[in-house]
């Protein structure tokens, strides 16, 4: 929870009046989307994902058979089918690329098929502005090279492909200022190389992609011990990330303290606020780091780009219910099976998702240039930041906390004219400041942390 530090404002505009009025309602169509994820649709989905023999990689590619070619196919299919029950509102398109051998896992070439739709953005200053949702719909069992065994693979991945494939069904029913991309990619199991192939070309393209959102393993409630947790979903993001040779501005992140505010931390901190206001019986367990340990996710592939992307897995993994053979070995079931999916949790993660990329693709963009002043030793804090020209900015929003708090903890808005303004007696010296961007309608950016300006 913030707490709305009602000071005197300098050198800017007026501060608007938040507090004295009440904060806007929630989104009425986010609502609506929220309260339209189907358990029941996401059930069908990963049952048929998990009919197929194998969603291996290197299993059977061709469209009518039972590996990752029929698997693929119906991806496609289901994409087409929620394009046309809304007249055609979502883009649909595959990635295709010829992979080369990479030992140990591709020991031959293979054809790698990304399936992606894209709902435009519906306002011409905003659609540049792109939030991405992924899950990958290939699987494997215990042999990383078997792609012959059967292999379900229904929590990994077949829970977040139906997450992606329901969140876009619903949300193709409306307009976003920004333009999102629902995607189902190939390739994960043999180190996330379909996701790697469309984030370079996003990056070759120039793609502004502000946000990727990765749901891989959404599907278990039951931990190894017993444990049920049904309102815990963990969300990893990473922090400085691990160049052998940082750019200037990595490097004065790290000289003013910010490790801890990086684009996909402050993503994440947007992910958790936005679930308080539209799905509270949710639980964001933000973990700050890129992923487990010895896992990975199609996340690194946007994270390695330098996009902001975060991973969402449920909360205590089993791993008798991840890449094994299927089987009961001493009493004891083992395989990845729809018999250990909550499909109401699977649906409630898709929430969550939904909320988050209609929140943001609604709001304003995160502001820009956004700076600190440095040049004068004093106890109160400028900031400054380039001003936002999209027509619904109602105003921006100054929001601290103490450098060893994980979320923000004061807030204070100035107007939609401001672009330089000063908390006083508040020092930069003891607190981390970010800057986010907010409209009439109350959706808000996600934070940006300040860069150092050293000259007035």
């Amino acid at each position: 929870m913030r707490f709305l530090a009602l000071l005197p404002l300098a050198l800017a505009g007026p501060v608007l009046a938040r507090g004295s009025e009440p904060a806007p309602p929630p989104d009425p169509d986010i609502s609506a989307i929220v309260s339209a994820i189907s358990p029941a649709r996401i059930q069908r989905s990963i049952v048929v994902l998990t009919s197929f023999k194998t969603r291996h990689t290197l299993s059977d590619p061709l469209p009518s058979g039972d590996g990752i070619g029929g698997a693929g196919a119906w991806v496609r299919a289901e994409f087409e089918r929620v394009s046309a029950a809304t007249g055609g509102r979502l883009r649909v398109e595959t990635d295709e690329f010829d992979q080369k051998p990479q030992a140990p896992a591709i020991p031959r070439p293979v054809r790698i098929v990304n399936i992606f739709a894209t709902l435009p953005g519906s306002r011409p200053d905003s659609a540049g502005r792109i939030y991405v949702i992924s899950a990958h719909y290939d699987c494997r069992s215990k042999n990383v090279l078997d792609a012959e065994s059967a292999a379900p693979g229904a929590d990994d991945d077949a829970s977040g492909v139906a997450a992606v494939l329901e969140t876009a069904r619903v949300m193709s029913h409306y307009e976003f200022g920004a333009t999102i991309v629902f995607m189902a990619v190939a390739g994960a199991e043999e180190g996330f190389v379909g996701s790697a192939h469309w984030a370079e070309w996003a990056k070759q393209k120039k793609l502004n992609i502000d946000g990727m959102l990765n749901d891989d393993i959404i599907g278990s409630t039951h931990a190894a011990d017993g444990h049920v947790d049904r309102h815990t979903v963990r969300l990893f993001a990473q922090g400085v990330p691990p160049l052998a040779q940082p750019d200037d501005a990595l490097l004065d992140l790290i000289r003013s303290g910010g490790e801890n505010d990086t684009p996909p931390r402050e993503l994440a901190r947007a992910i958790r606020d936005i679930a308080a206001e539209y799905e509270p019986s949710m639980k964001v367990r933000i973990v700050f780091r890129a992923d487990r340990y010895t896992r990975g996710g199609d996340h690194l592939s946007f994270l390695e780009r330098g996009y902001p992307a975060v991973r969402f897995v449920e909360p205590a993994e089993n791993f008798r219910h991840q890449r094994e053979p299927v089987r009961v070995e001493n009493g004891v079931e083992y395989g990845d099976t729809t018999d250990f999916i909550d499909f109401i949790y699977v649906a409630d993660v898709a929430r969550l998702n939904a909320a988050t990329l209609a929140v943001l693709a609604r709001a304003p963009a995160p502001p820009a240039s956004v700076e600190i002043e440095t040049a004068r030793l004093e106890n109160d804090t400028t900031l400054r930041w380039a001003a936002d020209a999209e027509p619904d900015l109602a105003g921006y929003r100054i929001v601290w906390r103490e450098t060893t708090a994980p979320f923000w903890e004061h807030s204070m808005d100035v107007a939609a004219n401001v672009t330089r303004a000063t908390v006083p007696g508040v020092s930069k010296d003891n607190v981390i400041f970010g800057v986010e961007a907010f409209d009439t309608a109350g959706h808000v950016s996600r934070a940006v942390f300040p860069s150092p300006r050293r000259t007035l």
